[in-house]
């Protein structure tokens, strides 16, 4: 027998595919989403504590509470669905958990009638019980029954009302459950998409080429990158990072943001430009739109103006945490910067020569920039990445050794997640999987980044827990969606078979 679906508010929710629906509107949801809604569901209108979700949500596995707290945060988005007006399903009860405020009907699944539970009758008041001894003697003539009482007539009432809207809401369970199975697909209407008003993607268009289009192209990545980081850590937005992602597909972010490199006649000659556009995809409206003439010199400079820029397009001042991991995106020389960005987006391809290549160009950097610190603890990442794929020789040990350990020297390193990445490899390199769990959910309170998610997901797999290891592969590839985090889902630290832990996937291995 197939799962049962059941009708939250408006959401028909159908576990066997992960999907919620309604309207024409269908939207597939993470399996650990989607039980822990179908938990909810279970106790409409029950305050649901934390430890009681981790309980028979996560079974008791090893998670922290910014776990649970984050699920119920992208449950909410996805069952507002881009609607700001849209009720609230599921409200926080402070200092207790959380509670759904929406009304439940279970369905069976397709078109399976379930069994009414008829109503239960009691014999009236007064009514004369017959002995359990004694024969009834049968009267020669049935005496007239009285007409029943006022209150006997409100009984009937009720009961024909409660039968009523019993079987409207079993007849509307069929109906939906009738239409999501005729169509697998999501159906095609004139209605326009639902936009999410608070998600933002980052797009890298081609443009026209540019003489230097190659190390342009790896510091728009970067910028991208760093966008998109910043703004999932520190403000309301979600951002997803599309710069690698050549799928063309509906999108159902509100805003985008449009990095493109064009040639345009300045001063009687040809230059090429960066073009900066952030639009209102609900009306078309452009939020932002600048140009910039790069050179050498002004790479960091363009940087901290677009970052302003932003902060005043979405009306969202940057938080003083913020603005300390953004002066670590700034060292002392321009033309150092634009090296970094070459070098983390070979750090983002993940293969054994794009680490090696990657490694000697954050070697030059901190020649010519011994205080840009945050360039020396990359390199002590894609050091350690490189040993997880070919081992090192003794010697090479105890560098990278000495490496991670200067790296931990330096007091603001360790407030940022680039740190816990490293300890969370090298942990896993010597086996030490709770270390592992402890350090990466440190990182991940430090900063929400698809790498960050990536190594959640390969230390649930070492410890065995292959669903929690596909959520956080999930999340990773939709903050950052592309061929670059597939690989890493794949290779980094060590191989992952997709097709078996992360199937969701396979959308996307096809359409390649």
């Amino acid at each position: 027998m197939q799962q049962p679906v059941v009708l939250i508010g408006e959401w028909l929710v159908t576990p066997a595919v992960n999907q919620i629906s309604r309207q024409g509107r269908q939207l597939t949801l993470e399996p650990r989403l989607i039980d822990l809604l179908i938990y909810f569901a279970h106790h409409p209108d029950e305050v649901l504590s934390r430890d009681e979700l981790i309980d028979h949500v996560w079974t008791r596995n090893v998670v922290t509470s910014h776990v649970v707290t984050q699920s119920i945060s992208e449950l909410r988005k996805s069952l507002k669905d881009g609607d700001d007006s849209s009720p609230e399903y599921i409200v926080t009860v402070p200092k207790r958990g959380y509670k759904l405020t929406a009304s439940v009907i279970w369905c069976a699944e397709e078109g399976e009638e379930l069994a009414p539970v008829p109503p239960t009758t009691r014999p009236a008041s007064g009514e004369a019980q017959l002995s359990a001894t004694t024969e009834p003697q049968v009267p020669e003539s049935r005496p007239a029954m009285p007409p029943p009482s006022l209150p006997e007539k409100r009984r009937k009432v009720t009961t024909w009302w409660v039968w009523g809207l019993f079987l409207l809401a079993l007849f509307s369970c069929v109906a939906l459950v009738a239409m999501s199975t005729i169509n697998s697909h999501p159906p095609v209407t004139k209605t326009r998409l639902l936009l999410n008003p608070r998600d933002i993607d980052v797009r890298l268009a081609n443009g026209n080429s540019c003489n230097n289009q190659a190390s342009q192209r790896t510091y728009a990545v970067g910028l991208g990158s760093l966008i998109t980081t910043s703004l999932n850590t520190f403000s309301t937005y979600m951002v997803h990072d599309k710069t690698n992602y050549n799928v063309n597909e509906p999108s159902s972010s509100g805003k985008t943001l449009t990095i493109e490199f064009v040639n345009q006649r300045h001063y009687r000659a040809q230059q090429c430009f960066m073009s900066v556009q952030l639009v209102d995809n609900a009306d078309s409206s452009v939020m932002l739109d600048k140009r910039y003439f790069i050179t050498s010199d002004n790479q960091v400079t363009i940087q901290n103006d677009l970052m302003s820029s932003l902060s005043q397009a979405l009306t969202q001042p940057w938080p003083e945490r913020m603005q300390a991991m953004l002066r670590q995106y700034q060292p002392s020389q321009s033309l150092s910067l634009a090296q970094f960005y070459q070098a983390h987006q070979l750090l983002m391809n993940g293969d054994v020569d794009s680490l090696s290549k990657a490694s000697g160009l954050l070697d030059d950097i901190l020649k010519q920039s011994p205080d840009f610190s945050y360039a020396m603890a990359e390199k002590a990442l894609v050091d350690i990445l490189r040993h997880s794929q070919q081992p090192l020789d003794k010697s090479q040990l105890s560098a990278l050794s000495a490496e991670i350990n200067r790296v931990g020297d330096i007091p603001v390193l360790k407030n940022m997640a680039v740190f816990y990445q490293i300890k969370t490899i090298e942990y896993l390199s010597q086996g030490q999987i709770s270390d592992a769990f402890s350090a990466i959910n440190t990182g991940i309170g430090l900063e929400m980044s698809w790498v960050n998610y990536v190594l959640l997901g390969k230390v649930y797999e070492m410890q065995g827990e292959n669903r929690l290891a596909a959520d956080a592969y999930i999340t990773a590839f939709n903050l950052r969606p592309g061929d670059n985090t597939l690989y890493w889902i794949e290779n980094s630290v060590f191989q992952t078979s997709v097709t078996r832990v992360v199937p969701y996937l396979d959308n996307f291995l096809a359409a390649k």
